[in-house]
C-alpha cells in the first residue's frame, strides 16, 4: 500500500488521492476547493438565522440539529443498527425561544 508523500496517510486500495491532505501520489498539490474528510462541508453546519419569536416577539435561540427517523421502524429492527443505514433521517435546525418556549424547525 502506498502513502502520500505530503502526511503518510496510508492510500485506500484502489485510490491515488489522499483522504486526509487531498495530496497525489505523485506528490502533485491538493485540487482547488479539496475538502478534507475530518471536516464537515459547510452544508452540515447549522445556520444561525436572526429571528423574533412570532408568539411574543422575543429574539430566538439556535439550540441544535436533530435528525428525526422517517417511516416504520418494523423493517429494519430485525437488522438491528445496520438496519437504520437503511431508512431515511431527515435534519432540521432547532431554533426555541427562551421566553415562552416556541420552537421552531427549519431544514438543515
Amino acid at each position: 500500500m502506498d502513502r502520500c508523500p505530503q502526511c503518510d496517510e496510508a492510500f485506500e486500495p484502489g485510490y491515488s488521492v489522499c483522504w486526509r491532505c487531498g495530496t497525489s501520489a505523485d506528490g502533485a498539490p491538493p485540487a482547488d476547493g479539496f475538502v478534507p474528510d475530518e471536516a464537515p462541508p459547510a452544508s452540515r453546519a447549522p445556520v444561525v438565522r436572526k429571528l423574533n419569536c412570532l408568539r411574543c416577539g422575543e429574539p430566538m435561540v439556535l439550540s441544535r440539529r436533530m435528525k428525526f427517523h422517517e417511516g416504520s421502524r418494523t423493517w429494519p429492527v430485525g437488522l438491528g443498527d445496520v438496519g437504520e443505514l437503511l431508512v431515511n433521517r431527515e435534519s432540521f435546525d432547532v431554533h426555541a425561544c427562551a421566553s415562552c418556549g416556541k420552537v421552531e424547525f427549519f431544514l438543515a
